[in-house]
């Protein structure tokens, strides 16, 4: 069964486009839409929803950080060396600049989180099947 399938249709903001042009650093499906595109602001603000079992590589945001606004379903975030970290809608995850992390859809829900960046990506390798498939959501008590 799959939960929060209201996400693909925009919570707060909408599904925007197939995510293409950054398909080769997710593993399955997202979307994105562009939010804030203003030359004069060195900030990217993006609506970025994930089908289930969606998931990006393991990155990196040099010279920046992002900002990451949970708004709809449950997703998954994680820094190297760390437990991940269950995201549900009004959770908000702030990653420094230089720390290797990833982000994505659980395997039995739509997500969907606004992302605030700021600096320059560098995707490195996805997420493992077996560490994603290892992955168990706890009561959020």
């Amino acid at each position: 069964m799959v939960k929060n399938e209201n996400v693909k249709n925009g919570i707060v903001f909408p599904l925007g486009d197939r995510n293409d042009a950054y398909a080769q650093y997710f593993v399955g499906q997202s979307y994105l839409k562009g939010l804030v595109n203003d030359p004069a602001v060195n900030v990217g603000v993006s609506n970025v929803t994930f089908e289930p079992g969606c998931r990006n590589n393991w990155h990196i945001h040099h010279d920046g950080y992002q900002i990451l606004l949970a708004t709809g379903g449950e997703g998954w975030y994680q820094e190297a060396g760390q437990p991940a970290r269950h995201l549900l809608p009004g959770d908000v995850v702030v990653t420094h600049d230089g720390i290797k992390h990833w982000h994505g859809a659980t395997k039995d829900s739509w997500f969907s989180h606004i992302a605030i960046t700021a600096g320059t990506p560098e995707w490195l390798e996805p997420v493992s099947d077996d560490d994603y498939d290892r992955l168990e959501v706890q009561s959020h008590d």
